[in-house]
């Protein structure tokens, strides 16, 4: 009977030391202890890491918001997704036969909480908008005109530098719907060439001047690389905002439109317009994410 009972100690001893089938590598060898301990060392250190960068990160988005006169510290966005939304025109913005034309829209179809900064044309040209979205690492698209920033490429250019994804707004802000189709090519056509050549890409989105098209502005962004037309669902001033919609509210998805203006336009700054539309967008519970991520 003791021998017997020994064996199966040592049997299940046996069992017990022997490694399960799905720890073993491809080829059936196991991996030696200290290789699983180094592994898990690892990804352990690369979580402490993130987690450490996320801490660093927001500690300083806590500050910049103080140091830039905030009432709250914007919330920061999720990760973008892992396969963009599909696009479609907006019920009531289509064109005859636009089926197979960019699609022209006021929100992108997420459920996230986010919402898109857009800033048009180009006039003004405040360094301290540069500082401040950099700082507080919220994330804005610029489209373009050439008519205004032909006197200060190089401001552009720090925007691009910093991230920012510059796009066409035309050469010269006419309105689209009143010139033949050569004339809305000219100028959407010599936009997209003047914005890669200045800044080594050729834009995929497209803003007609005042949100107005018609078939022939569609067709002639398309013939010229553009692969869709987002317009805005709300606009942001240095003391108010203005809405597209009935509830005059802010829905996952929504774009933001402002423009590069300042005191000679408005009733403030830049940066004002920027604390105005963060008070909003963070009281609501959304957070700024990129468009070109979900776009």
């Amino acid at each position: 009977m003791i021998a017997a009972g020994l064996l199966v100690a040592l049997l299940g001893s046996a069992c017990a030391a022997e490694p399960s089938r799905s720890d073993h590598g491809p080829d059936g060898s196991r991996p030696h202890p200290g290789q699983q301990a180094k592994e898990r060392t690892g990804a352990s250190g690369a979580l402490a890491a993130r987690a450490e960068r996320a801490k660093r990160s927001q500690a300083a988005r806590v500050a910049a918001a103080r140091k830039w006169g905030l009432t709250s510290t914007p919330l920061a966005a999720p990760a973008p997704p892992a396969v963009k939304p599909q696009l479609t025109t907006r019920k009531g913005f289509e064109v005859e036969d636009g089926e197979t034309l960019p699609p022209v829209f006021t929100t992108v179809p997420v459920t996230e909480r986010v919402v898109f900064l857009t800033i048009d044309d180009g006039t003004e040209k405040d360094p301290e908008l540069l500082r401040m979205m950099d700082e507080l690492q919220i994330p804005y698209s610029a489209f373009l005109s050439d008519y205004v920033i032909n006197d200060n490429y190089g401001y552009f250019r720090q925007m691009r530098d910093q991230g920012v994804s510059l796009h066409n707004h035309t050469l010269n802000h006419r309105y689209m719907p009143g010139l033949s189709y050569e004339a809305q090519r000219r100028e959407i056509c010599g936009q997209q060439d003047n914005l890669q050549k200045l800044y080594g890409k050729r834009p995929a989105l497209f803003r007609p001047p005042y949100g107005n098209y018609n078939q022939d502005t569609l067709r002639a962004a398309q013939g010229c690389g553009v692969k869709a037309v987002p317009l805005w669902a709300a606009e942001a001033f240095p003391d108010h905002m203005e809405w597209r919609e009935w509830d005059r509210d802010l829905h996952p998805g929504d774009i933001i439109l402002t423009h590069f203006r300042g005191r000679k336009d408005w009733q403030g700054t830049m940066p004002d317009m920027i604390r105005q539309v963060m008070k909003t967008v963070t009281e609501k519970g959304y957070a700024v994410a990129r468009l070109e991520d979900y776009v």
